[in-house]
């Protein structure tokens, strides 16, 4: 839905069979979008203002020459420009603070023009446009509008601006049913000289249209065609429009429907599972865009009682033409994007829309606002073709095409800067020859169903076969502890099998599985990280080839008397029979260790003794350093050390060696000797390649091959409160990786 800011004849048969045959590669080798530069929306804001100011970008737009973005942040109360004539090194442009809460931002030649929210009440709302002079950076005149807008529109030639006033719903008010007076019009300026006309207003009246809600009617999003129609969208209402902009008159009107899906997941439950079928749902459309003079297509997101989690194709006449099913929120799964904790409410949640024809095809970008996803498809005139998944900040929301210079741009409007995590961003994507970078790692269709999977939190290779790996993820599936099956040898590396972590036969409770090593056997030993406060032992768990528990190992009193919650990040092998010992990093610094030193413990499973040595942790700039994994190969012990920061602040991202010559753990509770590290490589460019600067916090896995190839993966955190997006590497062979 995109609100304010404080408040916020089908085809189904041929589509289903090309949907579930789909993947998360590019279906045109030969060319594909790639993400060539990130912009901090942060990084707009005035330099006497503190740094940590919250903001957000919500709509954006470009100019007609492509060289500048303007876009609507509603919590600074401005609207932002970003200078992108070099696309890869977009500029901050400055921005100019407005009397109210702007809502949704258009270009008309060299003016900026800005719905602005001036409500004092749900029961009061207000509005008005304000016009901007791109060059001087000054508000200079302003229309007086029925209400509360939302979206903006102008059309092709130029020649009338569309308005939807919302009027939105108080959602805490009865539950926030329909009807909350006023109702929400449309309104429709004629243009002159690049402005809008005040005085040429037509309000168009949406009463008594929908089924939902008909005296409460609440337009959402405007779009114009070529002849000057514009489908308006009535979101809560479950209801399009198509209205002439000439006129004022309704063309058309009818419902949106209602669809079903299957081989969903609709529980928040810690676990991915597309086994059910979503019942009948009203779609509930936010963002359309036409698709030509008489298709348009609508991301059905819901706000009221709805949200069908895809998109569909309709005509103006009211025909379903196509809708997308579950295909959304697979193509998220499958890139490791479904955000779980979303499964009970509207999924992958389709926000955003763009239509553009770029390098001679026409593409459907669809803005998936929970996955924080954008899915690319080609529009064939019947059943579009599924193209590839974008990352895209936290919570992307606007999209602008730049045709004339191959590029996308998404506008991201989560900022969770105040808990120290990724600010608002805007991504600029090139169409491009050659492969997408994106995902770098994939699962698998399984029976019409996509592996899923997430927050991958260890990695360890096979003893016997090049290229194969094993991850594992962490406890925020905590209902599906799982061991994941990795094909390394393929680009992007596949997911190809997924086996649940059992006791009992029943999938596992009260694990926070960070480290596995295979064992050599067909088992493994898998280190779980404790947290007292959630009642989750730190242990060591062998497990069988079927990921059964077989064995758990409670951490000795001489180390759980000092425990705190952060706790073993990585396990590994070291020697063989009764020398042989398990060697596990704990991520940070314990109650009987000394500021900068972290504890690497042994166990020897012969005879049941446990020892440590110290690790000395680089110092960070910002928040903390600890260890993320452990790799025992050839002679050295490999750690990953990590500091807590993303993006522009990441500095430590780095792999370790440690020589197994020499190395002698001491009993507990004594003192213990430290060990030296090598700097191997530090891992930030590697980081920065994948990502173009965007850099994720989280490496949680490394793995070295038998052939001696080394790779590493980050952790997403489910996608909650995060990117969403894993970084996998393969860094080649490691005595080539220094």
């Amino acid at each position: 839905m995109m609100t304010s800011y404080h408040t916020r004849k089908t085809i189904l048969g041929a589509m289903a069979a090309a949907l579930l045959a789909g993947t998360a590669n590019p279906a045109f080798a030969e060319s594909a979008f790639n993400r060539i530069a990130t912009f901090p929306v942060a990084a707009n804001l005035p330099a006497d203002m503190d740094q940590a100011t919250e903001t957000s970008s919500e709509i954006i737009a470009a100019t007609a020459d492509g060289n500048m973005l303007v876009y609507s942040d509603s919590p600074l109360g401005a609207v932002g420009f970003i200078d992108i004539s070099d696309a890869q090194n977009p500029q901050a442009a400055g921005v100019v603070k407005l009397e109210g809460e702007p809502t949704s931002v258009v270009v008309s030649g060299s003016k900026a023009l800005a719905g602005i929210n001036t409500s004092q009440s749900y029961t009061a709302p207000s509005g008005r446009l304000a016009v901007i002079d791109i060059a001087g950076r000054e508000a200079e005149m302003t229309c007086e509008l029925a209400g509360q807008p939302d979206s903006l529109a102008l059309s092709k030639d130029r020649q009338f601006l569309a308005v939807a006033i919302e009027n939105e719903r108080d959602e805490d008010l009865n539950d926030g049913a329909l009807p909350q007076l006023p109702a929400g019009v449309l309104q429709v300026f004629a243009m002159q000289d690049g402005a809008p006309d005040c005085d040429s207003v037509k309000t168009v009246e949406l009463t008594g249209l929908a089924e939902v809600g008909a005296d409460d009617p609440e337009p959402e999003f405007v779009d114009f065609n070529d002849s000057n129609e514009i489908v308006v969208s009535l979101q809560e209402n479950n209801h399009f429009a198509v209205v002439s902009a000439e006129s004022g008159e309704i063309v058309s009107h009818f419902p949106a429907g209602k669809t079903s899906a299957e081989n969903v997941d609709l529980k928040d439950d810690g676990a991915i599972l597309f086994t059910e079928t979503m019942p009948e749902t009203a779609r509930e459309p936010d963002a359309v865009k036409w698709l030509d003079n008489d298709r348009f297509v609508a991301a059905n997101e819901g706000d009221y009682q709805g949200g069908s989690r895809g998109f569909t194709i309709f005509s103006k006449n009211g025909d379903v033409l196509f809708d997308s099913g579950s295909d959304l929120e697979h193509q998220a799964a499958l890139a490791g994007h479904y955000p779980d904790k979303r499964s009970d409410a509207k999924g992958a949640e389709p926000e955003g829309l763009e239509v553009a024809e770029i390098g001679g095809e026409t593409y459907i970008f669809v803005a998936l606002e929970r996955a924080s996803l954008v899915a690319v498809y080609r529009d064939t005139g019947e059943t579009p073709e599924f193209v590839q998944v974008l990352p895209s900040g936290v919570g992307p929301e606007g999209l602008v095409a730049v045709p004339e210079r191959n590029l996308l741009v998404t506008a991201n409007e989560t900022d969770l800067g105040e808990d120290g995590a990724a600010r608002s961003h805007i991504m600029i994507y090139e169409l491009q020859d050659g492969e997408a970078a994106y995902p770098t790692i994939v699962s698998e269709m399984k029976d019409g169903q996509p592996i899923g999977w997430g927050a991958l939190s260890g990695l360890s290779a096979d003893p016997a076969t090049d290229g194969k790996l094993y991850a594992i993820n962490d406890s925020f599936y905590a209902n599906q502890p799982a061991i994941f099956t990795v094909d390394a040898t393929s680009k992007p590396a596949r997911i190809t099998g997924k086996m649940v972590v059992t006791r009992n036969g029943n999938p596992a409770q009260k694990l926070d599985l960070e480290g596995i090593v295979a064992d050599g056997k067909g088992g493994f030993w898998l280190a779980s990280e404790g947290n007292t406060a959630k009642l989750t032992p730190h242990a060591l768990l062998h497990v069988d080839a079927d990921g059964e528990i077989g064995e758990e190992i409670a951490l000795p009193a001489a180390l759980i008397s000092q425990e705190k919650r952060f706790g073993m990040e990585g396990v590994t092998i070291v020697g063989e029979g009764d020398d042989q010992m398990l060697v596990m990093a704990i991520q940070r610094e314990w109650n009987d260790d000394a500021e900068g030193l972290v504890k690497l413990v042994t166990y020897k499973p012969s005879d049941e003794s446990w020892a440590a040595v110290h690790y000395p942790l680089d110092k960070p700039d910002a928040g903390w350093v600890g260890l993320s994994e452990i790799t025992a190969h050839d002679g050295k012990l490999y750690i990953v050390e990590r500091d807590n920061q993303i993006g522009d602040a990441a500095r430590i991202k780095r792999l370790f060696a440690v020589e197994l010559e020499g190395f002698e753990p001491a009993e507990l509770g004594g003192e213990l000797p430290v060990v030296e590290k090598t700097l191997v490589r530090d891992l930030l460019p590697d980081m920065k390649a994948a990502t173009n600067e965007y850099v994720v916090d989280k490496i949680e896995g490394f793995a070295i091959d038998r052939a001696g190839t080394a790779y590493f993966v980050t952790d997403n955190d489910g996608v909650d409160d995060s990117s969403g997006e894993t970084i996998f590497v393969n860094l080649g062979p490691i005595n080539a990786v220094n």
